[in-house]
């Protein structure tokens, strides 16, 4: 069982940055894929980044490529997302999820009904 809990949301100017954390509890976070989606309203949650449990191959959406960053501190059980250059189509309440994938990895990391936990999500609201 892993528990989640998203923090460092808030309200950015158009171009200015933020980053999100990902805290967990649970013995065996360290070997859970960790994956960033967003959901704007009325719209679908999307993915955003993703993670493996080594810290190795983060990847990323087409539409924050180059703007964000993953990163994880398996010692301190968080995960992080590291927002550059926001727009206001960033805006969003972000969730971060856990999952196990292993060698499906690639095909894995990006499929929302695929991870087994999630946050409660964060609020990101970026002004014009």
């Amino acid at each position: 069982q892993v528990q989640l809990v998203e923090s460092g949301g808030g309200l950015v100017q158009a171009g200015g940055s933020l980053r999100l954390s990902c805290a967990a509890s649970g013995r065996t976070f360290s070997s859970y894929d960790i994956g960033w989606f967003r959901q704007a309203p009325g719209k679908e949650r999307e993915f955003v980044a993703a993670i493996r449990w080594s810290g190795s191959t983060p990847n990323y959406a087409d539409s924050v490529g180059g703007r964000f960053a993953i990163s994880r501190d398996n010692a301190k059980n968080t995960v992080y997302l590291q927002m550059s250059s926001l727009k206001r189509e960033d805006t969003a309440v972000y969730h971060c999820a856990a999952g196990r994938f292993a060698s499906t990895y690639h095909r894995r990391f990006s499929r929302v009904e695929l991870y087994d936990y999630w946050g409660q999500g964060t609020q990101v609201t970026v002004s014009s």
